[in-house]
C-alpha cells in the first residue's frame, strides 16, 4: 500500500479485514496530514443530500463514481466512523461532521485499528516507482530499498498541497510505465480577479457573506472571500470545475453575484430610487438595502463613477455584479486537483490494464468533487473500492 491519506488508509483496511499482510509506505514523516489540514476549521466527512443530487456532484465522472458510493455510501460512511467510536451529525447546510468537529481523533481511532490488524506503517519512504526486476523502490532516510508484493494499491494524492505530500511526481512514473494519465489542474480553488489598487489594499482578507452566484445555468448561494489576487472560498469552489474549463475555452469567465438574493430586482429598485435627501448614495445604500463595505466595494469596482449614481445600472448590478476571472491560482495552492489516472487506463476493478497487479485510488484518478463533503467521500469509497479488487486479485478471482 503506497500512500497514506483517506484512499489509501480505507483500501489497507479492507486488505488487511481480508487475511492479506500489508505493508504501507508514505513519504511524509507520518500518515493522513491532508486528512488533518482538511480538518482543521471542522470535518465535513460528507453531505446528507439525496442521492441524486449528490451524484450529480461528480459531473461527468459520475459513471465512474456511482459504483464506488453504491457500494460505500453515505450510510455506510457514518455507519464505519460510529464503529471507530465517533459519532457524527447532520449540521444546517447538510454537511456531516463529527460530533466534535475535529479529524485527529478519527485518524488516531483509525490508525490504532489498522495496526490491530497487523498493518506495518513504513514513514519517510518516497516510492520512486520499479525496478527492472518489477519491485518497488523507495527512497528512504537511510538510502533506496526496493521490496516485492503480490499486489500493489498506489493512493498517492494528487498534485496541490505538496508540502503535506502530493506533489504529483507518480505523474511521470506512471507515464513511463504507458499509464494514461490526464494533466494535472486546480480543482476547488480560487480565481484571478484585476482588482484596482485601492479595493485590493481595502478589502482582501473580506468575506462576501449571504450572496448568490450563478454561471452556466447553475446558480447556489452562499459566501465567498477577497483576495489579494482575486476570490475564493466555498462558492467559489463550488464553481471551480466550470470556471477553470471556460477559462480554458475562452478566455476568461464572468461569474454572476447577486449581492442581494433575498430581495426581488423590483425591491432593490424601489429602494434605490426612493428620495434620499441630503444623505449620500452610500448611506442611502446601506441605511434602504443594507449594503455596505465590501458589497459596495465590489459594486464601485463593477460600475464607473458616472453608472453608479444611474439607478437602473446600480440596481443591476446590487442584482447581477459580474465578477470577470482572468485564471484560476496556482495548482499548489488548491484544495484538490482535477486530472489524473484516467479511467481507460483502468478496469472495473481499478487495476492499472499496463501493470496487472496494481491498483489505484483517491485523488490521483481523473476525477474531481466540489467541498462539502463530496471530495472526502469519494476518496474513501474509491479506497474500498480498490481495496476489493486487489483483495480479489489475491485470492484468485482475474
Amino acid at each position: 500500500m503506497i500512500g497514506g491519506g483517506p484512499a489509501g488508509l480505507m483500501a489497507a483496511e479492507v486488505l488487511s479485514h481480508g487475511g492479506a499482510s500489508v505493508e504501507l509506505y508514505d513519504a511524509m514523516p507520518s500518515v493522513g496530514r491532508k486528512f488533518l489540514m482538511a480538518g482543521k476549521g471542522g470535518l465535513n466527512l460528507s453531505h446528507a443530500e439525496p442521492a441524486e443530487p449528490f451524484l450529480c456532484r461528480y459531473g461527468d465522472r459520475r459513471r465512474f463514481v456511482e459504483p464506488w458510493l453504491a457500494a460505500f455510501g453515505v450510510d455506510d460512511l457514518r455507519k464505519w466512523v460510529r464503529e471507530l467510536g465517533i459519532e457524527t451529525y447532520v449540521g444546517s447546510s447538510g454537511r456531516i461532521f463529527p460530533t466534535d468537529m475535529k479529524a485527529a481523533p478519527l485518524l488516531r481511532a483509525w490508525l490504532h485499528r489498522l495496526r490491530s490488524s497487523g498493518v506495518k506503517f513504513h514513514a519517510r519512504h518516497r516510492w520512486l516507482g520499479w525496478n527492472d526486476a518489477g519491485d518497488a523502490r523507495f527512497a528512504t532516510p537511510h538510502g533506496e530499498i526496493s521490496t516485492r508484493a503480490d499486489a500493489v494499491v498506489l493512493a498517492l494524492g494528487g498534485g496541490s498541497w505538496s508540502k503535506l505530500g502530493s506533489d504529483g511526481a507518480w505523474v511521470s512514473v506512471l507515464e513511463k510505465a504507458a499509464v494514461a494519465v490526464a494533466p494535472l489542474r486546480p480543482a476547488n480553488c480560487g480565481f484571478e480577479v484585476a482588482w484596482s489598487p485601492f479595493f485590493r489594499d481595502k478589502f482582501a482578507g473580506q468575506p462576501v457573506k449571504s450572496v448568490a452566484a450563478s454561471f452556466g445555468g447553475v446558480t447556489r448561494r452562499g459566501e465567498f472571500v477577497v483576495t489579494a489576487h482575486g476570490v475564493e472560498g466555498g462558492l467559489i469552489y463550488a464553481f471551480s470545475a466550470a470556471l477553470r474549463d471556460a477559462i480554458e475555452a475562452n478566455g476568461c469567465a464572468d461569474l454572476e453575484i447577486d449581492l442581494l438574493p433575498d430581495k426581488a430586482i423590483e425591491q432593490v429598485k424601489i429602494e434605490v430610487e426612493r428620495p434620499r435627501g441630503s444623505r449620500s448614495l452610500s448611506s442611502h445604500l446601506q441605511s434602504r438595502l443594507g449594503l455596505k463595505g465590501v458589497k459596495v466595494g465590489l459594486l464601485h469596482e463593477s460600475l464607473t463613477k458616472d453608472a453608479f449614481g444611474v439607478p437602473p445600472r446600480l440596481t443591476s448590478a446590487v442584482k447581477a455584479l459580474r465578477l470577470r476571472l482572468a485564471a484560476p491560482r496556482p495548482l499548489d495552492e488548491a484544495i484538490s486537483s482535477a486530472g489524473g489516472v484516467r479511467f481507460d487506463a483502468l478496469d472495473e476493478r481499478l487495476m492499472l490494464r499496463a501493470k496487472p497487479g496494481v491498483f489505484c485510488a483517491g485523488e490521483m484518478l481523473d476525477w474531481e468533487a466540489p467541498t462539502g463533503g463530496y471530495l472526502l467521500t469519494g476518496c474513501f469509497a474509491s479506497g474500498r473500492a480498490a481495496g476489493r479488487g486487489a483483495l480479489d486479485w489475491l485470492n484468485g478471482r482475474r
